[in-house]
C-alpha cells in the first residue's frame, strides 16, 4: 500500500491529543505537511513544535471549530502557508457527562451538536470550497460506534454523530463527480484522554463496554490514523461516501 504522501497538505482538527495527534504525526510520517488545529493553544503549539523538530513541515492553528469565523481563517492560514490543502480529518469533538434524554441538560446538548455535527459541517464547508477549485481533495469526518447505534445515557453524543454521517454521504455525492472522495470513520472505544476521563467518570459503564468489545481491549488512536490515512490514500480511491467502522468488533453483534 502506497502512503507516501510527499508533497500533500493535510489538516486535522482536534490535534492537540489522541486520535488527532495521533492522525496528524501520521500524515507527517507519511510526508504530508500537517496543519494542526485544536481549541487548547498551548497544547496544539507542542505538537506542532514536536512534528517541526523531526524535521516535518507543520503549523498549529488555535481554532474553535463551532465558529464559523475561525474555521474561515484556520483554512485560509493553511493555504496561505503551504499553498492548497488536499486532506482534511474532521475529528474534533466532546462528550459531556451521560445523562437519561428527561434529566439531559439543554446547555450540553447544544454544546455537543455546535462542536461535533454543526463543527463538522463548518470544516467541510470552507474545505470544499478550496478543494473544489483544484477539483482534487479527500475528506474524513470522525463519527462514532455511537453515530450506528444507540446508547442509553448519551442521546446527544448519539444524536451528533448520527448527524455526521449524514453530513458525510450527502457531501460525498455531491462532490464525488468534481475529484473529491468523502467518508467518514467511526471508532469504537479507544484509548485517549476523553475516554479516559469517561472510564474515570463512569467506571462501571465502561466496564460493561470493555465487556462487549470481541478483542476485548480499547483500540489505540495509531489504529484509528492508520485507517484515516488508508481513506486518503490511492488505495482507498473508490472510497465515496464509506463509513469504516474500526471497534474491536463491538458493532457486530
Amino acid at each position: 500500500m502506497d502512503q507516501d504522501m510527499r508533497g500533500k497538505v493535510a489538516l486535522v482538527t482536534g490535534a492537540a491529543s489522541g486520535i488527532g495527534l495521533a492522525t496528524a504525526r501520521a500524515f507527517a510520517e507519511a510526508g504530508c505537511a500537517v496543519a494542526l488545529l485544536d481549541v487548547d493553544e498551548n497544547a496544539v503549539g507542542s505538537a506542532a513544535e514536536q512534528l517541526r523538530s523531526r524535521g516535518n513541515e507543520a503549523i498549529a492553528v488555535r481554532c474553535d471549530v463551532s465558529q464559523e469565523n475561525a474555521v474561515a481563517a484556520a483554512i485560509h492560514e493553511t493555504t496561505s502557508t503551504f499553498g492548497h490543502l488536499d486532506f482534511a480529518f474532521n475529528n474534533a469533538g466532546i462528550h459531556v457527562p451521560a445523562a437519561e434524554t428527561a434529566n439531559a441538560s439543554s446547555d450540553d446538548f447544544d454544546r455537543l451538536i455546535a462542536i461535533n455535527l454543526r463543527g463538522v459541517w463548518i470544516c467541510m464547508k470552507y474545505e470544499l470550497r478550496h478543494m473544489r477549485e483544484r477539483v482534487s481533495g479527500v475528506i474524513v469526518n470522525c463519527s462514532s460506534t455511537n453515530g450506528l447505534i444507540g446508547n442509553p445515557g448519551l442521546g446527544a453524543y448519539t444524536a451528533s454523530k448520527h448527524g455526521v454521517i449524514g453530513l458525510t454521504k450527502s457531501a460525498a455525492l455531491e462532490y464525488a463527480g468534481r475529484g473529491i472522495r468523502v467518508n467518514a470513520i467511526c471508532p469504537g472505544v479507544i484509548d485517549t484522554p476523553m475516554v479516559a476521563n469517561a472510564v474515570a467518570n463512569e467506571p462501571e459503564a465502561m466496564k460493561a463496554v470493555l465487556r462487549d468489545i470481541p478483542l476485548g481491549r480499547m483500540g489505540k488512536s495509531e489504529e484509528i490514523a492508520s485507517a484515516v490515512l488508508w481513506l486518503c490514500s490511492p488505495g482507498a480511491g473508490f472510497m465515496v461516501g464509506q463509513i469504516i467502522v474500526p471497534d474491536g468488533g463491538y458493532t457486530t453483534r
